[in-house]
């Protein structure tokens, strides 16, 4: 009888113990807010991809870090999509109907943007996206949201600086080549640079597009220089970024200025890769370590991405990847917590209205999600010499020439100067 009565008091306490860890279980064993998405993690966008991912990484580690979002731990659920648009629709739909994902947001790089917007419109999902020119402006899509800084005219704005610059140089600029990757982001640069032409009043002597497979770039130099144009505009992917630029060093030319929406140049690989070809050459960027940029928090950001940055295997400075990435998944974070919520009209409703404090600076959305106000870099490289990384920490290098509120230098002019 006493065995049974101790056995009786033992079973009372080991229930009341069980009860009290079941009670606490919850903060802990709580599901996880899945944020799904592909990113470019091998192939040509791979340089920007990793970089991003880190960043975005990084984002994760603080919010768990705070508890998490709504009382619930973030899980980021990733696939590479090989810098393929063509495996981006596949991914996004295992992410959406087999991993059961809450939240989607892009991948990086308009072509492989757009090819999963019908996947995540057909799902009615909010959807925020990383560096996509333009992406909505054939789809309207309600719920999209472009983290770029090109604004409310996002074709024109990736070159609109280089133009500005351009015109108010002596002698005026009187011709342009345009020349571009036919590919999504490319083509779209490219009409916003017919568009700004016309508007500078500038005759096109050559304008036409390569096959995005193109290895040998001198004899599309030596065709634009036949043309004997005062701008040469390039809009391009990493790739063929480099392979211009090389062969513009190789060939030569007489353009006065010589750059516009080249991707690529912006990673840090890619400076150190081509080093003094780089010298005067005027393209955009996003972020830049000037005092002018240092918005709050994105030091702290740097800091910590560029001390795992070697160690990842990716971009070690970071300048044009980590601050936009961390900021686009911060935009969401507190979308969520604004509104207490996962329900996507909600979250896109919310989105749509306010005005965000990241470290990337304050951010707005406008029509068609892209920002409403533009924040475009015009930068050029100037007395790059070797291919030491410590020079592209220098503000002097690569020098901010517009806008003017960002503005850390002048512009050298013309294009020969500069590569002297």
């Amino acid at each position: 009888m006493r065995f049974t009565m101790k056995l009786s008091a033992f079973a009372r306490g080991l229930a009341v113990a069980l009860m009290a860890l079941a009670l606490a279980a919850p903060a802990h064993a709580a599901e996880p807010i899945k944020i799904g998405f592909a990113m470019s993690l091998t192939g040509g966008l791979a340089v920007n991809g990793k970089a991003a991912l880190l960043a975005m990484q990084l984002w994760q580690d603080d919010v768990n870090a705070k508890g998490g979002l709504l009382g619930r731990p973030v899980q980021l659920v990733y696939y590479d999509d090989q810098s393929t648009p063509s495996n981006v629709p596949g991914i996004y739909t295992k992410l959406l109907d087999v991993d059961k994902v809450d939240l989607v947001v892009g991948p990086y790089a308009t072509a492989e943007i757009a090819p999963a917007m019908p996947v995540v419109m057909q799902h009615n999902m909010t959807f925020l996206a990383l560096l996509g020119l333009a992406v909505n402006s054939e789809f309207h899509y309600p719920k999209y949201f472009a983290m770029i800084p090109s604004g409310p005219n996002p074709k024109t704005a990736f070159t609109k600086g280089l133009f500005d610059l351009a015109m108010t140089q002596t002698p005026k600029p009187e011709t342009i080549a345009i020349v571009a990757a036919d590919q999504e982001f490319a083509r779209n640069a490219s009409d916003g640079a017919r568009d700004n032409a016309k508007t500078a009043g500038l005759k096109i002597v050559y304008d036409k597009t390569y096959p995005p497979s193109t290895t040998d770039y001198t004899p599309i130099v030596r065709a634009i220089n036949a043309t004997n144009p005062d701008l040469f505009v390039i809009c391009s992917y990493p790739p063929d970024s480099v392979g211009m630029i090389r062969a513009i060093n190789e060939v030569g030319t007489n353009a006065k200025i010589v750059g516009g929406g080249m991707v690529g140049l912006q990673a840090t690989a890619i400076k150190m890769q081509l080093g003094p070809a780089l010298n005067g050459i005027i393209t955009y960027d996003f972020w830049q370590p000037a005092k002018t940029m240092m918005f709050a928090g994105v030091e702290e950001v740097m800091t910590r991405y560029q001390a795992k940055a070697a160690g990842a295997g990716v971009d070690p400075l970071g300048y044009y990847m980590a601050p936009v990435s961390y900021a686009y998944l911060q935009i969401l974070g507190d979308a969520v917590e604004g509104t207490k919520s996962l329900d996507q009209d909600k979250l896109a409703d919310y989105l749509s209205k306010t005005t965000f404090k990241t470290v990337f600076g304050d951010i707005k959305f406008g029509k068609d999600g892209e920002w409403a106000e533009p924040r475009m870099l015009m930068v050029q490289f100037q007395g790059v010499s070797g291919s030491d990384i410590g020079q592209f920490k220098d503000p002097k290098k690569t020098v901010i020439l517009d806008p003017s509120a960002y503005k850390s230098g002048d512009v050298i002019y013309p294009f020969s100067k500069a590569k002297m």
